[in-house]
């Protein structure tokens, strides 16, 4: 089973408001600032997320897709159907860890332009609405500087940037330059990994590690061993204290609500992408599909 955490009704966060009133009602008053009330550190609400017992819903959502306004408006209809967190996708050519949806649509965004400009709005938005973590490859990072980019998304909102192919000899630089913007970094690792490997694996990491629910390419619609992702998110817990969240391959809500039981968080990807990609007013409804898988109604938590 998960590791449990705290025990908050998570009806608080649906509907429309942003993270920061959110915040103010889950966790408490916020501390007073100058002649006002001080927001929240960006971290805090992505925090109580996922240490709370419920298990929380991401969505991953590639970044210009299509133009800003109707990104805008796909951002706030997903979050009012019930994404917990956000992971905004840099578009980029070699994609390798994502199967055909998300190459794709990738290649779409790449077609129009700008598309780091396009990412950053995205997380701009997003990050008004729920705590967003931007997912990237390596080569768009080192092609407009690490610097730059962790300086960009940090200015944007985002609460932590996760390459997922992430050099070894560039860990230590890229973990630096993350610290000093405030950035979290999340990080992959691969069901692989050896036993004596994941010390190395997890040092540096923060905000949480990223549990591959299957090893194949993101899209992939087939069976999860399920013991094996137990296995090893025991282990992931053994190695760091940080929560573990899953993704890849979890197609279904049914298939979410089991993975839920291993996990601090669950995201989904292609199965959204999909539904943005052709038919947009159907990702919501998706959305709010896997929400209740996740968080079924109880009388203790019913909103007022």
């Amino acid at each position: 089973m998960r590791r449990q955490g705290r025990a908050e009704p998570r009806c608080a966060a649906r509907g429309g408001a942003s993270w920061p009133t959110v915040l103010q009602g889950r966790a408490g008053t916020r501390r007073p600032g100058r002649g006002r009330t001080a927001e929240p550190r960006r971290s805090d609400l992505l925090q109580t997320y996922l240490t709370q017992e419920s298990c929380a819903l991401g969505v991953f959502v590639p970044a210009g897709l299509h133009p800003a306004t109707a990104q805008r408006q796909h951002l706030d209809q997903l979050a009012h159907a019930g994404a917990d967190l956000f992971e905004v996708g840099l578009p980029t050519e070699g994609a390798a860890l994502d199967g055909p949806v998300i190459q794709a649509a990738y290649h779409r965004a790449l077609r129009s332009g700008n598309a780091l400009d396009h990412a950053v709005r995205a997380v701009e938005h997003a990050a008004s609405l729920r705590p967003t973590v931007v997912m990237t490859y390596w080569e768009p990072v080192s092609r407009y500087g690490t610097a730059y980019v962790a300086r960009l998304f940090a200015d944007a909102g985002a609460d932590g940037v996760m390459i997922v192919d992430l050099p070894a000899h560039q860990t230590a630089r890229w973990h630096e330059i993350a610290r000093a913007t405030g950035l979290r970094t999340p990080r992959l690792i691969p069901r692989t990994t050896p036993d004596p490997l994941l010390p190395a694996a997890v040092a540096d990491a923060s905000g949480w590690l990223y549990a591959p629910a299957s090893t194949a390419p993101t899209g992939y619609r087939g069976p999860l061993d399920l013991p094996a992702l137990a296995s090893f998110t025991q282990r992931l817990r053994a190695a760091s204290p940080l929560p573990v969240v899953s993704g890849v391959g979890i197609s279904t809500p049914a298939l979410a609500a089991r993975v839920a039981l291993l996990v601090d968080a669950v995201v989904i990807g292609t199965p959204v992408v999909r539904a943005l990609a052709t038919n947009p007013a159907q990702a919501p409804d998706l959305t709010a599909a896997f929400a209740q898988a996740l968080h079924p109604p109880t009388l203790t938590e019913t909103c007022a």
